[in-house]
């Protein structure tokens, strides 16, 4: 009988439900639901609408049933920092702010009266990023501290989602990293840094590897959905998930995992937490057996989406590239400056830093994808330049995983910009990692190499893996 999993992979800006399965050797995906994700303001806060994403979760897995394919498991991924604080009756005090909320301005200055970035980043081996969870508690602390008085836990979003399934709080360790939290070297939390911060100890609940059985589904979501099944801990950071599915068992790969964000890196097996590190903004985030993902955060396709549906909603990202790439423009943004990150226009801001710059200003929506395009390729070029010197290796080959895989024209730029040969795809790295966790707490995959060696012969065979 054939054994299904059901990946439920959540996006920033989408939701998808895959399918898979082993058949005579080959890993087979099937979307069965997609729906559309954004922060909303609530309240005056850019939020998360947690009960319209749980019924999202709730539909694509009645979907399961639909098909007469109900899954031995489920996995849940997200994007990374944020959370909810939940009571003890389970219930979210307060809003579930999401990431490009302005809260943080200024925490950091807040936190910096209890310990330096220096020696943050020695204890984490994460660098400042202003919407990391370590500053969104400290809005919470500052503005909001009853929240923190009332809760019995913090749950990062995956994880909250599996223990509306579940009944059962858990953390996973790979999404528990991206917090700052996280101490680098015992992968547990840091309890001496959360007693400094005046965080309490109660909210953070035991760290369990990707891979961790959480439980079976409640009977109440059992009556909604009309099975049961197991509720398996994916690699349940987005970014882990989609490393996990890199289609190469070469140590030191060089990946970059396209989408909203872009995160550009190697794996390790042991961090790289110096002082240079930092200078250079790379993370050492959780990855799957015990791995680092040692890469940086690029800004990624978060402009692009965001100029698509500013002013070129009637077309596809696919026109979009086609229109950039008949343009001449060589002007570039830096992709990482903050104005990019949250803007009430992104294509005022990339005409604004144009012209600060001194720069040909863009008019024209193919002009505006070109520049970001072709100042994405520059910034991989420029990150790939800086792996290089912080590993003493030398790389001529990138992997790109993700939905981004997909342009065809930014992969032609990143070869241009980097030097690198490029390989695209897959394009649903993330929902395979996440499978591929599943498959192996089942054990009908062994390892991860064997299962990274199973995607790469998949991809290859169905002609989604391009050079």
């Amino acid at each position: 009988m054939e054994k299904y999993y059901l990946a439920i992979d959540i996006g920033a800006s989408s939701g998808r439900h895959i399918l898979g399965s082993i058949k005579e050797g080959q890993m087979h995906l099937e979307e069965i639901y997609r729906f559309n994700n954004s922060m909303q303001k609530m309240n005056g806060r850019l939020c998360w609408d947690t009960r319209q994403i749980f019924q999202h979760i709730l539909t694509g897995m009645k979907r399961c049933r639909e098909l007469g394919k109900i899954p031995i498991s489920v996995g849940i991924d997200t994007w990374g920092v944020d959370f909810v604080l939940v009571d003890g009756g389970g219930h979210i005090l307060g809003e579930a702010v999401g990431y490009r909320d302005k809260r943080t301005n200024d925490m950091d200055v807040v936190v910096n009266k209890y310990i330096s970035m220096d020696e943050l980043y020695r204890r984490t081996g994460i660098p400042k990023q202003m919407y990391n969870t370590i500053y969104q508690l400290m809005a919470v602390k500052e503005t909001n501290p009853k929240y923190l008085e009332e809760a019995e836990a913090m749950l990062m979003t995956p994880n909250y989602y599996n223990f509306l399934l579940t009944g059962i709080m858990k953390q996973e360790y790979t999404i528990a990293t991206t917090s700052q939290l996280v101490q680098v070297e015992t992968k547990d939390w840091d309890y001496d840094l959360i007693d400094r911060l005046g965080y309490p100890r109660r909210i953070f609940k035991t760290i369990e590897k990707p891979g961790a059985f959480v439980g079976n589904l409640t009977p109440k979501v059992q009556d909604m959905i009309g099975y049961d099944c197991r509720v398996v801990m994916a690699a349940s950071h987005d970014t882990a998930s989609a490393v996990m599915a890199v289609p190469s068992t070469k140590e030191d790969t060089l990946y970059i995992s396209s989408g909203t964000w872009s995160l550009m890196g190697i794996e390790l097996t042991e961090p790289n937490n110096s002082i240079e590190s930092n200078r250079a903004g790379f993370s050492n985030e959780g990855g799957y057996d015990d791995r680092y993902r040692y890469l940086k955060n690029i800004m990624g396709l978060w402009m692009i989406q965001s100029v698509k549906k500013e002013i070129g909603d009637q077309y596809s990202y696919e026109e979009i590239c086609s229109m950039a790439e008949k343009e001449d423009i060589v002007s570039l943004v830096d992709c990482n400056d903050s104005s990019f990150m949250s803007p009430d226009s992104m294509v005022e801001a990339v005409k604004a830093f144009c012209k600060g710059t001194n720069q040909q200003v863009p008019e024209t929506l193919g002009e505006i994808a070109a520049v970001i395009y072709n100042s994405l390729a520059k910034c991989y070029g420029d990150t790939l330049r800086e792996i290089e010197a912080l590993t003493g290796k030398h790389y001529d080959t990138i992997h790109i995983i993700g939905g981004g895989s997909n342009a065809d024209y930014l992969n032609m730029l990143t070869g241009k910009y980097t030097g690198c040969k490029v390989l695209a795809g897959p394009g649903e790295a993330t929902a395979i990692g996440n499978l591929m966790a599943q498959m192996i707490h089942s054990h009908e995959i062994t390892s991860l190499a064997e299962g990274r060696r199973l995607v790469k012969t998949s991809i290859l065979s169905s002609g989604e893996f391009q050079d």
